[in-house]
């Protein structure tokens, strides 16, 4: 009987748990909503704060989603490049009928321009040759090249008179689809709120300021008090250990630490009594340094064993956290031979791989054994659960 009840109070949490999807998002508060980074940055790094309805459960690894809409002044570029008012009626995804302005804003993705909606817009005018020069597998290169840094707005454009009727762009532009954010906050101890980290993208690009559509939101639109569509969203294979006197090893560069400050504060929270090594880095420590005053505080409560940074501008020559990792290899490997649990949260392009090629040297160094051992080392790892990496 009692696992009959287990299974379906699991059901029930599981339905719970689904209350809110990307299709149906819960419209939370912004409570807080503030800079990181100090004035002079490179980089622009906000943390916010969400609120929960009751009932609504995370775990530290997991990702909130965040649904933005697309900013005025870029909807109306795009109307007026199409000639068209923004009351005309069409019908979005699920064949409701709302304005066209209103598809714009909140259904379409009109930023970040790809390859297929230049190959949908080029079906509508099958004879203006500088769209036929973008389509086709022969093109594939020159569409490449021409999509980059470049948005709908510059394609309706170059190639204006294309779209006749409002309802064509459903085929044309692919749906504005939620960002995901690793959350930042253990709910042991922020009970009704969820945190997240996020670098808010700007730049300038043929001749127009551009700005990433979910960080420009929450940079300039989201501010404490106003509300914004979200869900939660698991994952299930960026998990702490079990066990909580496993030792764990943080590498998160930049905004990659918002995992991790969930992570200690949940260790913390628990009373773990495993080892926690952190490597954090950034530019420069004294505009970069994202939760200094709460890392150190953890660090001389004994929380934070370990907290070493990489502040790659703050020298002549440039540092990295895989600098740190190679400077801390024997200890690193030390803490492997323990039974330690390693992480990596934050760029995939190039952090992650410099990151695991560290790791291995570190191994390699470590046991006196070649880099294929060291690869056998790691893949034993990754069988064990031991390295796991959010990387996007």
């Amino acid at each position: 009987m009692s696992e009959v009840l287990e299974q379906e109070a699991k059901a029930g949490a599981a339905a719970h748990a689904q209350k809110y999807t990307r299709n149906n998002p819960y419209i939370s508060n912004v409570n807080v909503n503030y800079l990181l980074t100090a004035e002079g940055s490179e980089k622009e790094t906000r943390h916010i704060e969400l609120s929960l309805e009751e009932g609504m459960t995370y775990t530290p690894g997991d990702a909130v989603g965040i649904i933005p809409e697309n900013r005025p002044d870029a909807v109306e570029d795009v109307l007026k490049a199409l000639g068209y008012k923004g009351d005309e009626r069409v019908l979005d995804h699920y064949k409701v009928e709302i304005s066209l302005e209103e598809a714009l804003r909140t259904r379409l993705g009109i930023g970040k321009l790809s390859r297929g909606s230049v190959g949908q817009y080029a079906k509508l005018a099958p004879d203006v040759e500088g769209l036929k020069l973008l389509t086709g597998p022969d093109n594939r290169a020159r569409a490449e090249e021409y999509c980059w840094g470049r948005e709908f707005v510059d394609l309706a454009t170059d190639f204006p008179g294309v779209v006749t009727d409002p309802q064509q762009l459903f085929n044309v532009l692919q749906r504005l689809t939620p960002r995901m954010y690793s959350i930042s906050s253990s709910q042991k101890v922020h009970a009704d709120t969820v945190h997240t980290t996020v670098r808010v993208i700007r730049y300038e690009a043929h001749g127009r300021d551009r700005q990433g559509v979910a960080s420009g939101h929450l940079g300039d639109r989201a501010g404490e008090g106003t509300t914004m569509p979200i869900f939660l969203h698991s994952n299930n294979n960026f998990r702490l250990p079990e066990n909580p006197d496993a030792p764990v090893i943080m590498i998160g560069p930049g905004t990659g630490i918002a995992p991790f400050r969930a992570f200690l504060e949940e260790r913390e929270a628990d009373g773990a009594k495993g080892k926690n090594w952190l490597f954090f880095g950034e530019q420069r420590m004294k505009l970069d340094f994202l939760y200094q005053e709460q890392l150190e505080g953890m660090e001389k409560k004994g929380v934070l064993t370990h907290l070493h940074c990489a502040f790659s501008r703050d020298q002549h020559n440039k540092v990295y956290v895989q600098d740190r990792i190679q400077e801390h290899a024997r200890e690193v490997f030390e803490w492997l031979e323990e039974g330690a649990y390693f992480y990596v949260c934050g760029d995939a392009t190039r952090m992650a791989k410099d990151v695991e090629n560290a790791l291995l040297d570190a191994i390699a160094k470590g046991s006196n054994g070649t880099l294929e051992h060291a690869a056998e080392y790691l893949a034993n790892m990754k069988k064990q659960k031991r390295y796991q990496r959010d990387v996007y």
